[in-house]
C-alpha cells in the first residue's frame, strides 16, 4: 500500500482517486476551487467533471494546500491541465523540502507549455526540488476519465528515467481494469499524448464537415506519421508512437464522445468559431493551447507537419476547414513514409 498525494480535483484526478483508493492506497486530493472541494468534502461527488459517480469513501479532500501536502508520503501526482502546471508546482514546492519519502512524481497532463515549449516533464523538472528530478514520470495513454471512474478496462503506460519509481506507480494503480506498462522514453510518452489532441481536432472537423470513414482513415494514419516526425527530431524512440501513448490515445481521443478535442473540432466543423465554442466548455480541451506550441515546435526542428499546420490556421488565423481539407489533398504528391 502506498500514501498519495493528488494535486488536482478534477475528473482524471479523481478518476485515478478513486482507482487508487480501491486499491488499499491512502489517497488525498487537493482540490483549487474550494465550492468544488466542499462538495467533494461533503458528499464525496462531484457534479460537474463525474456526473453520477459516487468516489470512495476512503478518500481525503482538501481545498488546502499545505495540509494536503503535510506529512509523509510515497507519490505526488499532479493532475491539473498543461498550462497551469507551472504555477501550481511552484506553489506545492515550496512545501517539499524535506520531503525526502517521496519515490514518484506523476504528471498526467497532456500538453506542451506555451511560450516556453516545455514537456510537462520539463516544467516539473524545473520548478521542483532538485532531488525530485530522478523520480519524475508521466502517466498517458487511451484513458478517458469517465470510463475509468465506471471501471471500464483500459491499458496505459507510464514513462520515466528510474526503474523503481515506475515500478511503485505500476503497482499502486493497476488493478483488473486499469492495466500500467513501463517505458523510459519520455519524451515519446508526452508528445504522442500531447500532440494527439491536435490530430483529434483535425479528426472532429472532418466529422463536423459530414465527411467519412475513409478520411477519418487516412487522417488518423498520417497523423501518427507526422507526431513520430517530430518525436525523432526531439530525441523520442519511433517505436513509442505505435503504442499505447501513441496510437492508442489518438484513436481514443479522435473518436470518443468523451473527447473535448475531438468536440471542439466538430463544433468547428460545423461552422462555429473557436471563441464561440469554448466559452460554452466547463472542461478544458488541451488540444487548443497545444496547437499554438507545437506549431512552434514543428518551425524549429524544421520538421513538416501539415495536419498540425492546417489545425492551426482554422483555430486561429480564420481559415474556414473546407479550405483546410483541400490545402491537404492538393499538396505534391511523394512516397509513404
Amino acid at each position: 500500500m502506498a500514501e498519495i498525494r493528488i494535486i488536482g480535483g478534477g475528473s482524471w484526478g479523481l478518476a485515478l482517486a478513486n482507482l487508487a483508493a480501491e486499491n488499499g492506497n491512502k489517497v488525498m486530493v487537493w482540490e483549487y476551487e474550494k465550492e468544488r472541494a466542499d462538495e467533494l468534502i461533503q458528499t464525496h461527488t462531484n457534479s460537474v467533471f463525474l456526473p453520477g459517480i459516487k468516489l470512495n469513501e476512503c478518500i481525503s479532500f482538501t481545498n488546502n494546500l499545505p495540509e494536503a501536502l503535510k506529512g509523509e508520503y510515497d507519490i505526488l501526482l499532479f493532475a491539473v491541465p498543461s498550462q497551469v502546471l507551472r504555477r501550481v508546482a511552484i506553489n506545492t514546492s515550496q512545501f517539499l523540502s524535506k520531503q525526502t519519502r517521496i519515490k514518484a512524481v506523476v504528471n498526467v497532463a497532456k500538453g506542451i507549455e506555451k511560450n516556453t515549449l516545455k514537456r510537462m516533464s520539463e516544467v516539473l523538472s524545473e520548478t521542483l526540488p532538485d532531488f525530485l528530478s530522478s523520480k519524475i514520470l508521466t502517466l498517458s495513454g487511451p484513458s478517458h476519465a469517465e470510463e475509468v471512474a465506471r471501471r471500464i478496462s483500459t491499458a496505459v503506460v507510464v514513462a520515466g528515467s528510474t526503474a523503481s519509481a515506475q515500478k511503485l506507480v505500476q503497482q499502486a494503480l493497476s488493478n483488473n481494469y486499469f492495466r500500467i506498462y513501463r517505458s523510459d522514453d519520455l519524451i515519446g510518452v508526452e508528445l504522442g499524448g500531447a500532440i494527439k489532441n491536435i490530430i483529434s481536432i483535425a479528426a472532429g472537423i472532418t466529422e463536423g464537415l459530414g465527411l467519412g470513414d475513409n478520411t477519418m482513415g487516412a487522417l488518423l494514419t498520417r497523423g501518427v506519421a507526422e507526431i513520430k516526425r517530430l518525436g525523432i527530431a526531439m530525441g523520442a524512440k519511433s517505436e513509442t508512437f505505435l503504442g499505447l501513448s501513441g496510437i492508442g490515445d489518438l484513436i481514443t481521443t479522435a473518436m470518443s464522445e468523451h473527447s473535448r478535442n475531438r468536440f471542439v473540432g466538430y463544433e468547428i466543423g460545423r461552422g462555429r468559431t473557436l471563441q464561440e465554442v469554448l466559452s460554452e466548455m466547463v472542461m478544458v480541451a488541451e488540444g487548443v493551447d497545444t496547437t499554438k506550441s507545437v506549431n512552434q515546435l514543428r518551425k524549429k526542428y524544421k520538421v513538416e507537419m501539415p495536419i498540425t499546420e492546417q489545425v492551426y490556421q482554422v483555430l486561429f488565423r480564420n481559415k474556414k476547414a473546407q479550405e483546410a481539407i483541400k490545402a491537404l489533398m492538393s499538396r505534391t504528391l511523394k512516397r509513404e513514409d
